[in-house]
Protein backbone atom coordinates (compact mmCIF):
# COMPACT_ATOMS: atom_id res chain seq x y z
CA UNK A 1 0.00 0.00 0.00
CA UNK A 2 2.86 2.34 0.78
CA UNK A 3 4.26 1.86 -2.71
CA UNK A 4 0.86 2.47 -4.30
CA UNK A 5 0.35 5.64 -2.29
CA UNK A 6 3.76 6.84 -3.46
CA UNK A 7 2.81 6.06 -7.07
CA UNK A 8 -0.46 7.97 -6.76
CA UNK A 9 1.48 10.98 -5.50
CA UNK A 10 3.14 11.15 -8.93
CA UNK A 11 -0.08 11.85 -10.84
CA UNK A 12 -1.35 14.21 -8.16
CA UNK A 13 1.76 16.34 -8.50
CA UNK A 14 0.77 19.60 -10.23
CA UNK A 15 4.00 19.84 -12.23
CA UNK A 16 3.70 16.24 -13.45
CA UNK A 17 0.07 16.72 -14.48
CA UNK A 18 0.90 19.89 -16.42
CA UNK A 19 3.74 18.08 -18.17
CA UNK A 20 1.49 15.15 -19.11
CA UNK A 21 -1.39 17.36 -20.30
CA UNK A 22 1.00 19.37 -22.48
CA UNK A 23 1.98 16.05 -24.06
CA UNK A 24 -1.70 15.27 -24.57
CA UNK A 25 -2.15 18.64 -26.26
CA UNK A 26 0.73 17.85 -28.64
CA UNK A 27 -0.84 14.45 -29.35
CA UNK A 28 -4.18 16.04 -30.29
CA UNK A 29 -2.53 18.76 -32.40
CA UNK A 30 -0.47 16.17 -34.31
CA UNK A 31 -3.51 13.93 -34.83
CA UNK A 32 -5.77 16.77 -36.02
CA UNK A 33 -3.05 18.10 -38.33
CA UNK A 34 -2.50 14.63 -39.77
CA UNK A 35 -6.24 14.17 -40.37
CA UNK A 36 -6.82 17.63 -41.92
CA UNK A 37 -3.83 17.40 -44.26
CA UNK A 38 -4.62 13.73 -44.82
CA UNK A 39 -8.10 14.68 -46.03
CA UNK A 40 -6.66 17.22 -48.47
CA UNK A 41 -3.99 14.88 -49.83
CA UNK A 42 -6.33 11.89 -49.69
CA UNK A 43 -8.99 13.76 -51.68
CA UNK A 44 -6.51 14.47 -54.46
CA UNK A 45 -5.36 10.84 -54.45
CA UNK A 46 -8.94 9.51 -54.45
CA UNK A 47 -9.98 11.79 -57.32
CA UNK A 48 -6.89 10.82 -59.32
CA UNK A 49 -7.45 7.11 -58.73
CA UNK A 50 -11.14 7.25 -59.57
CA UNK A 51 -11.38 9.67 -62.46
CA UNK A 52 -7.99 10.00 -64.19
CA UNK A 53 -8.63 7.55 -67.01
CA UNK A 54 -7.38 9.45 -70.06
CA UNK A 55 -4.22 8.54 -71.95
CA UNK A 56 -2.13 11.25 -70.26
CA UNK A 57 -4.00 11.59 -66.97
CA UNK A 58 -3.72 7.83 -66.42
CA UNK A 59 -0.17 8.51 -65.20
CA UNK A 60 -1.61 10.36 -62.20
CA UNK A 61 -3.94 7.44 -61.54
CA UNK A 62 -1.07 4.97 -61.35
CA UNK A 63 0.98 7.34 -59.18
CA UNK A 64 -1.97 7.61 -56.80
CA UNK A 65 -2.38 3.82 -56.74
CA UNK A 66 1.32 3.30 -55.99
CA UNK A 67 1.28 5.93 -53.23
CA UNK A 68 -1.85 4.52 -51.58
CA UNK A 69 -0.84 0.87 -51.74
CA UNK A 70 2.75 1.43 -50.60
CA UNK A 71 1.83 3.44 -47.52
CA UNK A 72 -1.28 1.43 -46.60
CA UNK A 73 0.51 -1.91 -46.74
CA UNK A 74 3.64 -0.99 -44.78
CA UNK A 75 4.00 -0.21 -41.05
CA UNK A 76 3.69 3.35 -39.81
CA UNK A 77 6.70 2.88 -37.53
CA UNK A 78 8.86 2.13 -40.59
CA UNK A 79 7.93 5.48 -42.17
CA UNK A 80 8.52 7.32 -38.91
CA UNK A 81 12.11 6.07 -38.83
CA UNK A 82 12.58 6.79 -42.56
CA UNK A 83 11.29 10.35 -42.20
CA UNK A 84 13.38 10.97 -39.08
CA UNK A 85 16.52 9.98 -40.99
CA UNK A 86 15.85 11.31 -44.49
CA UNK A 87 13.11 13.98 -44.32
CA UNK A 88 14.54 17.55 -44.51
CA UNK A 89 13.28 20.09 -42.00
CA UNK A 90 12.38 23.65 -43.08
CA UNK A 91 14.70 26.40 -41.86
CA UNK A 92 11.91 28.30 -40.10
CA UNK A 93 11.69 25.36 -37.66
CA UNK A 94 15.39 25.66 -36.76
CA UNK A 95 14.63 27.42 -33.48
CA UNK A 96 12.72 26.85 -30.26
CA UNK A 97 8.93 26.71 -30.48
CA UNK A 98 6.07 25.83 -28.10
CA UNK A 99 8.53 25.40 -25.23
CA UNK A 100 10.44 22.71 -27.14
CA UNK A 101 14.11 22.69 -28.02
CA UNK A 102 15.29 22.98 -31.63
CA UNK A 103 16.00 19.25 -31.82
CA UNK A 104 12.57 18.38 -30.41
CA UNK A 105 10.82 20.69 -32.90
CA UNK A 106 12.65 19.08 -35.81
CA UNK A 107 11.87 15.58 -34.60
CA UNK A 108 8.24 16.55 -34.08
CA UNK A 109 8.01 17.86 -37.66
CA UNK A 110 9.63 14.78 -39.20
CA UNK A 111 7.52 12.32 -37.24
CA UNK A 112 4.36 14.31 -38.05
CA UNK A 113 5.23 14.12 -41.77
CA UNK A 114 5.34 10.32 -41.52
CA UNK A 115 1.96 10.26 -39.78
CA UNK A 116 0.46 12.57 -42.43
CA UNK A 117 1.78 10.43 -45.31
CA UNK A 118 0.43 7.26 -43.74
CA UNK A 119 -2.93 8.75 -42.75
CA UNK A 120 -3.50 10.32 -46.18
CA UNK A 121 -3.17 6.91 -47.86
CA UNK A 122 -5.84 5.43 -45.56
CA UNK A 123 -8.14 8.43 -45.92
CA UNK A 124 -7.76 8.28 -49.71
CA UNK A 125 -9.50 4.91 -49.76
CA UNK A 126 -12.18 6.10 -47.35
CA UNK A 127 -12.86 9.15 -49.53
CA UNK A 128 -12.84 6.97 -52.65
CA UNK A 129 -15.58 4.88 -51.05
CA UNK A 130 -17.56 8.08 -50.50
CA UNK A 131 -17.06 9.08 -54.13
CA UNK A 132 -18.30 5.69 -55.31
CA UNK A 133 -21.43 6.10 -53.17
CA UNK A 134 -22.55 9.09 -55.26
CA UNK A 135 -24.96 7.97 -57.99
CA UNK A 136 -23.63 8.21 -61.54
CA UNK A 137 -26.88 9.80 -62.63
CA UNK A 138 -25.89 12.96 -60.79
CA UNK A 139 -22.89 13.40 -63.08
CA UNK A 140 -25.14 13.25 -66.13
CA UNK A 141 -27.66 15.63 -64.56
CA UNK A 142 -24.91 18.16 -63.78
CA UNK A 143 -23.46 17.99 -67.28
CA UNK A 144 -26.91 18.54 -68.73
CA UNK A 145 -27.08 21.75 -66.68
CA UNK A 146 -23.79 23.00 -68.10
CA UNK A 147 -21.49 22.22 -65.16
CA UNK A 148 -17.90 21.37 -66.04
CA UNK A 149 -15.92 18.65 -64.27
CA UNK A 150 -14.35 20.85 -61.57
CA UNK A 151 -17.71 22.38 -60.65
CA UNK A 152 -19.31 18.94 -60.48
CA UNK A 153 -16.63 17.73 -58.08
CA UNK A 154 -16.53 20.81 -55.87
CA UNK A 155 -20.25 21.59 -55.61
CA UNK A 156 -22.00 18.24 -56.08
CA UNK A 157 -19.84 15.13 -55.66
CA UNK A 158 -17.32 15.94 -52.92
CA UNK A 159 -19.85 17.45 -50.45
CA UNK A 160 -21.98 14.31 -50.71
CA UNK A 161 -18.94 12.04 -50.49
CA UNK A 162 -17.66 13.78 -47.36
CA UNK A 163 -21.11 13.60 -45.76
CA UNK A 164 -21.30 9.86 -46.42
CA UNK A 165 -17.91 9.14 -44.84
CA UNK A 166 -18.25 11.22 -41.66
CA UNK A 167 -18.69 8.19 -39.32
CA UNK A 168 -15.78 6.33 -40.95
CA UNK A 169 -13.72 9.51 -40.89
CA UNK A 170 -14.26 9.96 -37.15
CA UNK A 171 -13.25 6.33 -36.63
CA UNK A 172 -10.02 7.06 -38.48
CA UNK A 173 -9.45 10.08 -36.22
CA UNK A 174 -9.61 7.69 -33.24
CA UNK A 175 -7.08 5.41 -34.94
CA UNK A 176 -4.79 8.34 -35.74
CA UNK A 177 -4.82 9.52 -32.12
CA UNK A 178 -3.78 6.04 -31.02
CA UNK A 179 -1.18 5.74 -33.80
CA UNK A 180 0.44 8.98 -32.62
CA UNK A 181 1.83 6.97 -29.67
CA UNK A 182 4.34 5.47 -32.14
CA UNK A 183 6.04 8.86 -32.20
CA UNK A 184 7.33 8.18 -28.68
CA UNK A 185 9.88 5.82 -30.28
CA UNK A 186 11.75 8.79 -31.78
CA UNK A 187 11.72 10.96 -28.64
CA UNK A 188 8.90 13.22 -29.81
CA UNK A 189 7.38 15.05 -26.85
CA UNK A 190 3.82 13.78 -27.04
CA UNK A 191 1.76 11.98 -24.41
CA UNK A 192 3.45 8.56 -24.35
CA UNK A 193 6.94 10.04 -24.65
CA UNK A 194 6.31 12.29 -21.67
CA UNK A 195 4.89 9.45 -19.59
CA UNK A 196 8.01 7.42 -20.35
CA UNK A 197 10.20 10.35 -19.32
CA UNK A 198 8.36 10.69 -16.00
CA UNK A 199 8.68 6.92 -15.57
CA UNK A 200 12.47 7.26 -15.72
CA UNK A 201 12.48 9.75 -12.81
CA UNK A 202 9.50 8.40 -10.88
CA UNK A 203 11.66 7.92 -7.78
CA UNK A 204 11.86 11.71 -7.47
CA UNK A 205 8.09 11.97 -6.99
CA UNK A 206 7.01 8.78 -5.21
CA UNK A 207 8.85 9.59 -1.98
CA UNK A 208 11.13 6.56 -2.35
CA UNK A 209 14.62 5.97 -3.67
CA UNK A 210 13.63 3.54 -6.43
CA UNK A 211 11.05 3.15 -9.17
CA UNK A 212 8.34 0.68 -8.18
CA UNK A 213 6.20 -1.67 -10.23
CA UNK A 214 3.16 0.28 -9.10
CA UNK A 215 4.64 3.38 -10.75
CA UNK A 216 4.44 1.62 -14.10
CA UNK A 217 0.78 0.65 -13.62
CA UNK A 218 -0.24 4.07 -12.33
CA UNK A 219 1.54 6.17 -14.99
CA UNK A 220 0.71 4.05 -18.00
CA UNK A 221 -2.76 3.39 -16.63
CA UNK A 222 -3.31 7.14 -16.40
CA UNK A 223 -2.12 7.55 -20.01
CA UNK A 224 -4.47 4.74 -21.08
CA UNK A 225 -7.34 6.48 -19.29
CA UNK A 226 -6.68 9.73 -21.16
CA UNK A 227 -6.61 7.91 -24.51
CA UNK A 228 -9.79 6.04 -23.57
CA UNK A 229 -11.73 9.16 -22.58
CA UNK A 230 -10.89 10.98 -25.83
CA UNK A 231 -11.39 8.02 -28.15
CA UNK A 232 -14.52 6.75 -26.38
CA UNK A 233 -16.06 10.21 -26.69
CA UNK A 234 -15.34 10.23 -30.43
CA UNK A 235 -16.72 6.68 -30.73
CA UNK A 236 -19.95 7.80 -29.05
CA UNK A 237 -20.18 10.66 -31.55
CA UNK A 238 -19.76 8.15 -34.39
CA UNK A 239 -22.53 5.90 -33.04
CA UNK A 240 -24.85 8.86 -32.56
CA UNK A 241 -24.32 10.02 -36.14
CA UNK A 242 -24.88 6.51 -37.47
CA UNK A 243 -28.18 6.23 -35.53
CA UNK A 244 -29.35 9.58 -36.91
CA UNK A 245 -28.59 8.48 -40.45
CA UNK A 246 -30.55 5.24 -39.97
CA UNK A 247 -33.69 6.95 -38.64
CA UNK A 248 -34.65 8.79 -41.88
CA UNK A 249 -34.09 5.56 -43.83
CA UNK A 250 -36.32 3.61 -41.40
CA UNK A 251 -39.02 6.29 -41.59
CA UNK A 252 -38.92 6.16 -45.39
CA UNK A 253 -39.38 2.39 -45.38
CA UNK A 254 -42.39 2.66 -43.03
CA UNK A 255 -43.95 5.33 -45.20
Amino acid sequence: MRELEGSLKIITNTGVLQYIFKGLAFTLVIAVTAVVLGILIGSVLALARNYCSGKISRIFKWLAIIYIEVFRNTPLLLWIFICVVFCPCPKFLAHKMFGLSTVEVRMLFKAAVALILFTSSVLAEIIRGGLNSVAQGQFEACRSQGFHTVQIMLYIVLPQAYRNIVPTLLSQVVTTIKDSSYLANVAVIELMARVRQIMNVAYQYNGMTTTNVSDVFVLFGFAALLYFIINFTLSCVVRTMQKRRRRPAAQTVRA
